[in-house]
């Protein structure tokens, strides 16, 4: 498959939702919203947004009501005042999912499709509501935490230098996530036109905040401490749950490799479906990760 192949048309409408209410203004969450019945939510990872899942849903937007939103500070959702350390941390990302899920009604009957810190992100919502899940589906999810030994060798320098102090001004600066990383991370390629709707949420070193806290909230060799527990308990509490799962793998993939795909190999409700693709496995193969979900999500109870 080429970049020609899969369409960068989205033909989806943005509703928004409020979230917050601060002193200094309201955050607002970008979301698609198609299809009836039982919520079956899509979270993208970094540094992409709703867009990823265009191709996706369709194939299962009969089957249930699709949510896909764009995580604070990404895509068309509300950017957070004064950015720095810790402003878009994994804690914060999931306290904006939890009032998002809440303001929207989907805290029922969840099936969750996640890539990336997506699925972190629904992995940790899951662990902590497991009765109003009704399965999880992920693709180059963080499931367990990291050691550098665990990283691509070929990221291993990038991301080491991001984690160190005023290491971020490749990604502030630069765009590095969206101008370089992003598209080396797609096997087919990324069209230009894909490229650009990645590209316009960050036109300014402020806006880029998000991309650099995300790579520094990796539970990497134990740090962050917060991360790596979070991490360490979903991990372990999927390994032995009846919440079925499904795993997209990806062939070759780039993070759930290794020890990493060997552990979810032991998670109990699982089925593997293989899929072509790097690390942006819905940007690599969006209709075979659909056609899978629509296989998968009728057999839920």
């Amino acid at each position: 498959m080429t970049a020609a192949d899969v369409s960068p048309e989205d033909l989806f409408d943005r509703k928004r939702v409020r979230v917050d209410r601060r002193a200094d203004g309201t955050a607002e969450m970008a979301y698609v919203e198609v299809g009836e019945g039982d919520p079956i939510v899509f979270l993208h990872g970094n540094p992409t947004s709703s867009y990823l899942w265009r191709n996706v849903i369709p194939h299962v937007r009969h089957l249930g009501r699709c949510l896909a939103p764009d995580l604070i500070g990404m895509g068309q959702s509300d950017k957070l005042p004064s950015p720095g350390p810790g402003t878009y941390s994994f804690a914060a990302h999931s306290g904006f999912l939890a009032r998002f899920l809440e303001e929207v009604g989907a805290t029922e009957r969840v099936t969750f499709v996640g890539h990336d810190w997506g699925a972190a992100l629904a992995f940790a919502w899951a662990h902590r509501h497991p009765g109003a899940v009704r399965g999880v589906a992920f693709t180059e999810a963080i499931v367990t935490p990291l050691t550098w030994a665990d990283w691509p060798a070929e990221a291993r320098r990038t991301f080491r230098a991001l984690r160190e102090p005023g290491g971020g001004s490749a990604v502030l600066e630069d765009n590095a996530f969206v101008e370089r990383i992003l598209p080396a991370s797609v096997a087919r390629g990324l069209s230009p036109e894909a490229h650009d709707r990645y590209r316009r949420p960050f036109g300014t070193p402020e806006s880029r905040w998000p991309t650099l806290e995300w790579s520094r909230q990796i539970p990497i060799e134990n740090v962050p401490p917060r991360v790596r527990d979070v991490v360490s308990r979903y991990g372990q509490w999927l390994r032995t749950s009846d919440v079925p799962k499904l795993f997209l793998n990806a062939d070759p993939g780039s993070i759930l490799v290794g020890r990493q795909r060997a552990f979810v190999r032991k998670w109990a409700a699982l089925t593997e479906v293989t899929v072509p693709g790097a690390h942006v496995v819905p940007e690599d193969s969006p209709h075979e990760i659909g056609r899978a979900l629509a296989d998968w999500i009728p057999t839920l109870r």
